[in-house]
C-alpha cells in the first residue's frame, strides 16, 4: 500500500481492554538481524521477524546485494550469509522506504565496500537529517554526497580498504548514530570507538557479540575494530517493546483493563516507558523474566490504574524516545500536569511529533503546550474530533488509543504508514477491546 492512499481510522470512545496477546517482534531487532546475518559466515535462521514495510526495505536491500534469503513465513526468515566481504553492488539505487534506521546504519556498512551504492527513500525519509552520520563518516575516510540540506538520496563512494578508525563523541544520544560508526568499523583500520552523552539501545552491540564478533564495552564507549569475522547464529526477536507501549498505556487509562503482553524485550535502554507509567502510577507487573539470545525479555500485566502528572525525568527520555507519542497520551489522562523536556530529537523523527502531537491533543480538548524541546500536558477530559497523523505510524496508533477515554469519536487520517511498523495492530486492538474501524 503506498502511503498516498489515505487510510482512516475511526475509533468510537470508551471501552476497556481486556486479554493476553503477543505483539509483533522488535523492528530494531529485526533489522539488525538481516544485516548481521547477510555478512556472517553460514546460514542464520530468525525466529520472531518483524514482517512490516521498514524491516522488509533492509531485506530486499541486502537481496539486492546478492544475498539469498528466505521468508519471512510466519516470522521465520533463513539467510544465506555471503561473509563480510562478500556483498555485491546492486543494479539499481536501494530505496528504503520510511526506514531512518535502514537508512541510517547501511550508510556505515556501505561506506567501506568496493561499490558505490545510492540510498533513496519515501518523501518523509528523504527529509529527515542524514548529517549526523554523514559528518562523522566522513572523518573516518567515508565519501558520502547528500543533497544541499544534508538529507538523502545518499550516494555512497566504497572505499574499501581506505577507511580509518576514529574516537568519536557522539553530540546527541542517537543508537542510529551509534549503530552505523560501529558498522563503518568493522571495515575501518585500527580501532573505532563511540562514546554517548546518555545511554541509547544497545541491540547492535549485543547482536555483534551474539554473531562472535567482537566489541568491546566500556560504560559510555563501544569499540570495534576489522578484526572479526561473523559467524551465523539462530535469533529469536522478542515482541516490540514500542509496540507494546500503546498497549500499556491503553489498558492503564481504560477502565476495568487487565492486559498480558507475552514474550516482550525489556531490555534496559529500551524501557523507559515502564519506568515513567510506573512513576505516573501505572500498574505493571514484569513476570517470567528470561533472557533469550543475549535479550531479556518477559510477559508484561497491566491493569487500569489513576495516573498522576509527573515532570519526566531527563535520564529517561532517550530510553522511551518513540513511546511519547502514546504517552502525551496517558499525560492527557492523568491529574494534574506532565512536563516533558530535553526531547528535542522528536521533532525530526518521522513528523515533528512535538508538534503534531500538540495540534491532535488541542482538537481533541487538551491544554498540551510545545515547546522547543518537550511539552507541557494538564490532564483533562479527551474529546471527540478528526486528527492528522501527518503519515506518522506511532501518531495514528496514539490516537488510536486515545479513544478509550474520549467522550465522542475520533477520526484519524493518513494512517497508511501504521503498516511500517505494526501491520496487525488494528486487528490486535480489536481484540483487546478498542472500538477501531480502519477504512
Amino acid at each position: 500500500m503506498s502511503s498516498s492512499t489515505n487510510v482512516i481510522f475511526q475509533v468510537q470512545p470508551g471501552g476497556s481492554l481486556n486479554g493476553e496477546i503477543r505483539v509483533p517482534g522488535d523492528k530494531s531487532m529485526s533489522h539488525r538481524s538481516i544485516m548481521l546475518g547477510s555478512l556472517a559466515e553460514g546460514v542464520t535462521h530468525v525466529t520472531g521477524f518483524l514482517n512490516a514495510e521498514d524491516a522488509i526495505s533492509t531485506l530486499e536491500a541486502f537481496r539486492a546485494m546478492g544475498v539469498q534469503i528466505e521468508g519471512p513465513v510466519n516470522g521465520e526468515v533463513t539467510i544465506h550469509g555471503v561473509g563480510k566481504h562478500g556483498l555485491k553492488a546492486p543494479d539499481k539505487p536501494l530505496y528504503l522506504g520510511n526506514s531512518g534506521t535502514s537508512m541510517r546504519l547501511l550508510s556505515g556498512l556501505l561506506a567501506g565496500q568496493a561499490f558505490d551504492t545510492v540510498l533513496t527513500g519515501d518523501k518523509s525519509l528523504e527529509s529527515r537529517p542524514m548529517k549526523r552520520v554523514t559528518v562523522p563518516l566522513a572523518e573516518m575516510g567515508a565519501e558520502i554526497e547528500t543533497q544541499p540540506n544534508g538529507t538523502a538520496p545518499l550516494h555512497i563512494k566504497g572505499k574499501a580498504g581506505k577507511l580509518q578508525g576514529m574516537h568519536y563523541d557522539m553530540p546527541i544520544a542517537s543508537a542510529q548514530v551509534k549503530s552505523c560508526l560501529l558498522l563503518a568499523g568493522m571495515y575501518a583500520e585500527g580501532e573505532t570507538s563511540v562514546t554517548e552523552p546518555a545511554p541509547t539501545r544497545d541491540h547492535t552491540e549485543r547482536m555483534l557479540a551474539g554473531f562472535g564478533y567482537p566489541v568491546i564495552r566500556d560504560g559510555a564507549t563501544a569499540k570495534i575494530s576489522s578484526e572479526g569475522k561473523l559467524t551465523a547464529t539462530n535469533i529469536d526477536v522478542p515482541s516490540d517493546i514500542s509496540s507494546a507501549a500503546f498497549f500499556l498505556v491503553g489498558a492503564s487509562i481504560a477502565p476495568n483493563s487487565d492486559v498480558t503482553l507475552k514474550h516482550v524485550g525489556i531490555n534496559p535502554t529500551r524501557t523507559g516507558v515502564i519506568d515513567i507509567l510506573r512513576l505516573m502510577g501505572a500498574n505493571i507487573e514484569v513476570l517470567n523474566e528470561r533472557e533469550v539470545g543475549g535479550e531479556p525479555v518477559a510477559d508484561l500485566r497491566v491493569r487500569s490504574s489513576q495516573l498522576k502528572g509527573i515532570n519526566i525525568p531527563e535520564h529517561l527520555v532517550p530510553l522511551a524516545i518513540d513511546e511519547f507519542p502514546v504517552l502525551f497520551v496517558a499525560a492527557s489522562c492523568a491529574e494534574g500536569q506532565t512536563v516533558l523536556t530535553g526531547a528535542e530529537e522528536l521533532r525530526v523523527k518521522e513528523s515533528d511529533r512535538i508538534q503534531v502531537m500538540a495540534d491532535g491533543l488541542q482538537i481533541l480538548g487538551i491544554d498540551a503546550q510545545p515547546t522547543k524541546d518537550g511539552m507541557v500536558i494538564d490532564g483533562g477530559q479527551l474529546g471527540s474530533g478528526e486528527v492528522d497523523s501527518h503519515g506518522d505510524h506511532r501518531i495514528a496508533m496514539s490516537f488510536s488509543i486515545a479513544g478509550l477515554r474520549a467522550n465522542g469519536p475520533i477520526t484519524i487520517n493518513d494512517c497508511a504508514n501504521v503498516n511500517t511498523s505494526f501491520k496487525e495492530f488494528p486487528a490486535l486492538a480489536t481484540q483487546l477491546g478498542l472500538n477501531l474501524k480502519s477504512m
